[in-house]
């Protein structure tokens, strides 16, 4: 009994070995693929998008004071300068559509998305004398692509669009009272999260709203970010809506695209934590072979760890090529085979379908399928160790352990042939 509790552990230390190397193996994959796929899709659909708040300001020669010390005296002397006086917009009407489109690159999936962005910007001169006003906006990216791109005063598009450096800035006169209406618009694309920034720093927002429209359900707002006033359920996802008649705040308008299951770090995950699923199901059995006075040798452990093994290799090679959840039954349905038919030839059909069948369904299938409920995994391991535990203890209650641990002619049970 000894000997084969050695030849157990030693078996489960190399299975433990060979499954650490495994995840390793595809965890080196996925961030190689990472690396590489990760700039190819950006170039593709770009990066996370910032949409800045466009800035307003009036421009003022004014004369300031600038000190210069020349043979060691400060001499104060006074020019004219061109200065920036910001000014507030009165009001953003603003609709942003988010269309949701996953994109697989080797072993893992990107969240890219389209966005069609329409805003409003409401411009007010309340002073007695004409403002000449300039109107400053920024592009999310520089080098983004923007399709249908609008950019008019009160309907009339600017005669001269000219972009510098990711930026258009267009001086509007306003008469004192006047009231103008600069309206932006485009379709874009990019990844992983869209933002709207109301400019760095503390800002004054008046009368702002913002409508956004998801085609996903699984919204998710980041960190220094405003949730928004009013949520509704559409169709395909959610409309949202930042609605403020008065706003001063430093905090962004966000939206973190939803990531579907990554096969790659899925699959290290659950390889990792593989050697759990297989010391519960030795365990089982080798309390069941005990008790039952199965005789079952150490070569035939072997084989059924490498059933298990067989499991996690098969599945971190199939998820380049299918579905993952397919690549999970194909694996899931050739490991059983591997064991039940095994166990079969070893010690007939009845204990290898119900006692081996059973426990290896419960300690490698539903035991890894735990990881797809996300949130929910550690919960339901321990509720299978502690099934498992409770099982145990009781089936082994009225047990005489110091006599099964020294009796030494443990044989197959009465009526059971070995190759039945």
């Amino acid at each position: 009994m000894k000997s084969r509790i050695i030849a157990l552990v030693f078996i489960f230390g190399c299975t433990t070995i060979a499954w650490f190397l495994l995840g390793a193996v595809t965890m080196t994959r996925t961030n190689e693929q990472d690396i590489k796929l990760k700039e190819a899709i950006s170039n593709l659909w770009g990066k996370p998008q910032h949409q800045r708040a466009p800035v307003l300001y009036a421009q003022r020669t004014d004369t300031v004071e600038v000190k210069r010390t020349i043979d060691g005296t400060e001499i104060i002397e006074n020019r004219e300068q061109l200065v920036r006086h910001p000014l507030i917009i009165d009001s953003s009407d603003i609709m942003v559509n988010l269309d949701l489109e996953h994109r697989k690159k080797g072993l893992l999936w990107y969240p890219t998305y389209k966005v069609a962005f329409d805003g409003s910007y409401g411009l007010k001169n309340d002073t007695d004398y004409t403002l000449a006003a300039f109107f400053e906006y920024s592009f999310p990216l520089e080098n983004g692509i923007y399709e249908d791109f609008i950019f008019t005063v009160d309907g009339k598009p600017l005669a001269d669009i000219s972009p510098r450096e990711g930026h258009i800035n267009a001086r509007i006169d306003l008469n004192p009272g006047d009231t103008k209406t600069v309206r932006i618009a485009y379709r874009s694309q990019g990844m992983n999260e869209w933002w709207y920034d109301f400019g760095e720093g503390v800002s004054k927002i008046n009368d702002f709203k913002l409508s956004m429209a998801t085609n996903f359900d699984n919204i998710d707002f980041p960190e220094n970010s405003i949730s928004p006033t009013k949520k509704e359920k559409g169709r395909d996802g959610w409309n949202l809506e930042w609605d403020y008649i008065s706003l001063i705040s430093g905090i962004q308008i966000g939206m973190v695209m939803p990531q579907k299951l990554n096969p790659g770090p899925w699959v290290s995950k659950l390889t990792y934590f593989a050697p759990v699923s297989l010391f519960l199901f030795l365990f089982l059995m080798f309390i069941i072979t005990a008790i039952k006075r199965i005789k079952l040798h150490p070569m035939n452990f072997f084989f059924i760890s490498c059933s298990f093994f067989a499991f996690h290799l098969l599945l971190a090679y199939l998820i380049d090529h299918i579905n993952i959840h397919l690549a999970f039954a194909i694996s899931s349905v050739v490991s059983i085979a591997l064991v039940v038919s095994y166990m079969r030839l070893v010690v007939g059909i009845k204990f290898a379908l119900v006692e081996t069948g059973i426990s290896q369904f419960v300690y490698l299938i539903l035991f890894s399928y735990a990881f797809f409920l996300e949130g929910y995994t550690g919960l339901a391991i321990s509720i299978v160790c502690i099934i498992t535990l409770f099982v145990v203890m009781i089936f082994t209650g009225k047990t005489d352990w110091e006599k099964l641990f020294a009796s030494s002619g443990i044989g197959h049970p009465q009526g059971v042939p070995k190759n039945s």
